[in-house]
Parts: C-alpha cells; sequence; structure tokens
C-alpha cells in the first residue's frame, strides 16, 4: 500500500478527529460488499406487512357476538406508537397518519433484535 506520511496520524500525536488511510480498491468478484445493486434478486419477493394498534384477548363465544359498532378494548392507549411486522417479526413502531383519507403509518423507530 502506497501511502505518504501526511495521509496516517500516528497514534501518539496530539491531534484529536479520524484517521484516513487509503486503501486499494477491491478487485471485481472477489469478496465484495453487496450494495443496494446487489439486492434486485429479491426486490419482487412479496412479504407480509402489518401495522398492529393494538391486541385484545376474549373467549371465542364473545367473539361469535361481534356485530358492527361493537367497541373491542385493546391493549394500547392513544397515542401509543404501533408495532410494525415485516413477516410476523417485528421491525420498526410508528405513528397512525392520515394521507388523502387513507391511513398509514410513519415509522419513527427501528428495532433490532439480537441475533
Amino acid at each position: 500500500m502506497d501511502t505518504e506520511p501526511h495521509d496516517i496520524i500516528p497514534a501518539d500525536s496530539d491531534a484529536s478527529g479520524p484517521v484516513f488511510e487509503d486503501f486499494e480498491p477491491l478487485p471485481a468478484g472477489e469478496n465484495a460488499p453487496v450494495g443496494a445493486e446487489g439486492l434486485e434478486a429479491v426486490h419482487d419477493v412479496p412479504v407480509k406487512v402489518q401495522a398492529v394498534l393494538g391486541r385484545a384477548r376474549m373467549p371465542v363465544g364473545e367473539l361469535l357476538h361481534l356485530t358492527s359498532g361493537t367497541v373491542v378494548e385493546l391493549d394500547r392507549r392513544v397515542g401509543e406508537p404501533v408495532d410494525i411486522f415485516v413477516n410476523d417479526r417485528l421491525i420498526a413502531r410508528g405513528e397512525v397518519v392520515l394521507i388523502d383519507n387513507a391511513l398509514g403509518v410513519t415509522l419513527t423507530e427501528i428495532v433490532r433484535q439480537d441475533r
């Protein structure tokens, strides 16, 4: 790697800030990182996306008696974020919004789960 002395700041230096180094580009096809262009193969894969406003538990008998106009109490309060699931996995939280007479969700938090 050919670098000039001014490209690297020694670790024992008093200068604060980032240390920059020049790296050689990777040859094509050899452990090249996958970017957005590498994901084109999955762009048309369908996924199930759910915005969950809340949940309720009730006996089957009560469920069978639900009619139009029945109010079902959920486990969330007004203003609490909704959960966004992709293929039954929690990925984000957001707020319900109204856009041109249609409901939508604005993402406010991305949920990272430990693998």
